[in-house]
């Protein structure tokens, strides 16, 4: 069962894992994963399943050319309903957000001139 998107990942049941991966191959009961370590690169042998976090040079994008990009907007754009996609509608929501506010603004700053002048003007704002 995937994590909703709500942390979850912790509390999955303990496996195997690989962190910061920048190079996977699947095999049939279990996967090849490449990580750099302070030392070079590291492969580990994971059996499925097993939990694992990328690393960004995981992922070679691919750059879309000029003719390309003309090509894409002139296809007509399939819409599927998510009825017609079949499996299971996600989980309600675990959590609910009360309420959310931006934090106070903040005070400007002061300059001073020198130590003495700096170590004042924090007595007198009750600092030390």
């Amino acid at each position: 069962r995937l994590p909703t998107g709500c942390w979850e990942v912790a509390q999955c049941p303990a496996g195997p894992q690989g962190t910061f991966a920048s190079g996977l191959e699947l095999e049939a009961e279990a996967v090849q994963v490449q990580r750099e370590v302070d030392g070079g690169l590291e492969r580990l042998r994971l059996a499925l399943p097993a939990l694992l976090t990328a690393d960004l040079r995981l992922n070679q994008p691919r750059y879309a050319t000029l003719p390309n990009i003309m090509k894409a907007k002139k296809k007509p754009l399939e819409v599927i309903p998510a009825e017609e996609l079949g499996g299971t509608p996600p989980d309600p929501p675990k959590l609910k957000v009360l309420k959310l506010e931006e934090p106070p603004a903040r005070a400007g700053g002061q300059r001073v001139q020198d130590v003495p002048a700096l170590l004042e003007g924090l007595r007198q704002a009750g600092r030390i």
